[in-house]
């Protein structure tokens, strides 16, 4: 798997992205600075957590008019995956790359703890050591990750199965209490119509050795891993 990570003024989990890759691939990413263009051999690009330009603006909006984002809508063009976590999810949205906005929580708090989420689906590149309905847990950090978009889009995405993870109890249980953030219908994370560009807002990242207190988050790298090498 030969991966790549944007890094933009203000992100901040660059590092912990990397060590999740290079353990899934044996080798190290690429770090992209953004005034970079040139995304060739990569099979994956990665936009990290964070605060990019410092969320002067909204989150992401600056950021997704950084040149590496034109490059980075042409890799996904042809082909090529996309995994934007966190403050990734919310430049996705702003560049257009996927739909929806990324709004205030509900609570109007910043928000730094564990959740669970609900694999919708495991016939992805992303999620195939995953099991359909399995739950696992992730830790999130984020002011602004209540996802909203139309009822006509949520239910297109329904529709397409484009809805990648959901908030949820441990049980799996889509509840109320189980969403922190408020997202519309709990969506904690999508896909592009062709499943090769995913974000979502908790850092499985984070949780991919023992010494971190789990490894729930690392079957999502294993799964690309295991999808390029096939």
């Amino acid at each position: 798997m030969r991966a790549g990570i944007v890094v933009f003024p203000g992100i901040n989990r660059e590092r912990d992205m990397a060590i999740a890759l290079e353990r899934a691939a044996g080798h190290a990413p690429r770090m992209i600075w953004h005034r970079e263009t040139d995304l060739a051999g990569l099979d994956l690009v990665v936009i990290p957590g964070g605060f990019s330009f410092g969320d002067y603006l909204r989150c992401g909006a600056m950021a997704a008019q950084s040149p590496v984002m034109a490059a980075v809508r042409a890799h996904a063009a042809r082909g090529g995956y996309v995994l934007g976590v966190c403050n990734g999810f919310q430049i996705l949205s702003e560049a257009g790359m996927l739909p929806g906005a990324l709004l205030r929580n509900a609570g109007l708090r910043f928000l730094s703890r564990d959740c669970h989420l609900r694999v919708e689906r495991a016939d992805t590149a992303f999620t195939r050591r995953y099991q359909q309905g399995e739950v696992f847990r992730a830790p999130m950090a984020h002011g602004d990750g209540n996802y909203f978009a139309d009822d006509a889009t949520l239910d297109r995405l329904e529709g397409e199965g484009l809805v990648a993870f959901r908030y949820a109890t441990p049980a799996g249980q889509v509840t109320q209490a189980a969403n922190p953030n408020g997202s519309a219908r709990a969506i904690a994370g999508l896909y592009s119509p062709n499943l090769r560009v995913l974000g979502l807002m908790p850092h499985p990242e984070d949780l991919v050795d023992p010494l971190l207190g789990g490894e729930d988050g690392k079957p999502l790298f294993a799964s690309l891993a295991e999808a390029f090498a096939a």
